[in-house]
């Protein structure tokens, strides 16, 4: 792909390996841009989308939010700096490498 990239991927996985909780993560955070429709539904935001890839739960950010709307673009970041979460520049193929849960002792 040539070109600056148009999305950006916060992946549900921290640097540690570790998948990211809760599990609705993804669909609370895109929850503070969405609004209830017409037809009474909530709708996502076109500028930020959770997404499913490869099993792993992922939020998809439209760069135009950068400039659209400056304040949750940095919130966002924010949140995935703070979380420790996995960021990439567009969508490509996510790769499994969960680390495996600590057993209880």
């Amino acid at each position: 792909m040539s070109g600056p990239h148009l999305e950006i991927v916060i992946v549900g996985v921290a640097r540690t390996g570790q998948i990211f909780r809760p599990s609705d993560w993804a669909e609370r955070l895109c929850g503070c841009m969405s609004l209830f429709g017409e037809d009474l539904r909530i709708n996502y935001s076109p500028y930020l989308k959770p997404i499913i890839s490869a099993g792993i739960k992922c939020v998809v950010i439209d760069r135009r939010l950068e400039e659209t709307n400056p304040e949750t673009f940095s919130f966002l970041m924010s949140f995935a700096h703070d979380n420790e979460l996995q960021v990439r520049e567009g969508r490509h193929e996510i790769r499994r490498t969960v680390q495996p849960k600590a057993q209880a002792a």
